[in-house]
């Protein structure tokens, strides 16, 4: 059973040119990389979530390979460099973790 795993970052709206532009750094880095998982990126437009959040999802294998992106993410020194970056925007940061129903 393949794993979605989602997460949502909530940034300070004031602040969303500059959030948006160090996401797109992180766009380029995936794109660049085999290494990196490739996942979608949305805004919400009427959700709910607030308009000030990105989400960025990915499907996995399994729950193992998802939380091992979670410690690639961690360990990668460029996501590392331009996450310290895009930290400050954060207002509130969750992870979420779905089985995909393949019936």
């Amino acid at each position: 059973m393949s794993i979605t795993m989602r997460i949502m970052q909530q940034f300070d709206p004031t602040k969303e040119d500059e959030f948006m532009a160090l996401e797109k750094k992180f766009a380029e880095l995936e794109a660049a990389r085999e290494d990196y998982p490739k996942g979608k990126r949305m805004q919400p437009i009427a959700a709910g979530q607030p308009c000030n959040t990105l989400i960025w999802q990915c499907e996995f294998p399994n729950i193992e390979s998802a939380y091992g992106a979670l410690d690639f993410f961690n360990g990668d020194g460029a996501h590392e460099a331009l996450f310290k970056k895009q930290a400050p925007f954060f207002k509130q940061v969750k992870i979420e973790f779905y089985k995909n129903l393949d019936y």
